[in-house]
């Protein structure tokens, strides 16, 4: 059958690999090495919401779990297209706990039947000067891709692929830059 598939051209879906974002830790450093961007502690997921008490009671218990422990409170945002971002924060010291806590809302999410509803997740970085970076995981391509926003809904596009450049063999960097979607006004951003 997958004679046929490629003959009419249909492809399997890329499955997505959550454990890539256990990379970043390590992606960071040649960051700041090669940009002088580092981690600001902050980092989101963003998915659209099912109806039903099912996927509600899930949010609060993924909610809880991450501010559980004394970990750090969870907090919830709807952007203009109905989706929901859950926004952590932690210090830019604790990337390791950050991008642990983003797998597991990632993979709660997934685990209980909610993997279509995931759409990515980020991670924030900043440099002395204010320049703002997202890397930016989309979980249905499993793959990243730097996000870096200006004022005015404008791209730092230069830095962008700067930034491709300086970590491509650390991350699975998304090849289509038409995929490199702007994510004006996510949260922590």
């Amino acid at each position: 059958m997958k004679w046929w598939d490629a003959l009419l051209g249909r492809t399997e879906p890329v499955k997505p690999d959550l454990d890539a974002l256990f990379a970043l830790p390590s992606a960071a450093v040649t960051l700041q090495a090669a940009t002088g961007l580092a981690p600001t502690g902050t980092g989101s997921v963003c998915f659209r919401s099912a109806e039903g008490g099912a996927f509600a009671e899930l949010e609060r218990d993924v909610t809880q779990l991450l501010a559980a422990g004394g970990g750090p409170p969870v907090e919830e945002s709807k952007d203009a297209y109905g989706y929901t971002w859950l926004l952590v924060r932690r210090t830019p010291e604790q990337l390791s706990d950050l991008v642990t806590d983003l797998h597991a809302v990632n993979f709660s999410l997934e685990a209980a039947g909610f993997g279509p509803s995931l759409l990515c997740s980020l991670v924030v970085f900043a440099d002395e000067s204010a320049r703002a970076l997202a890397l930016v995981y989309l979980y249905k391509r499993g793959t990243f891709y730097p996000f870096a926003p200006l004022s005015g809904q404008h791209r730092d596009n230069a830095l962008e692929l700067q930034v491709r450049a300086a970590i491509e063999g650390e991350l699975p960097i998304e090849p289509d830059l038409s995929r490199w979607f702007p994510l004006w006004g996510a949260p922590g951003l």
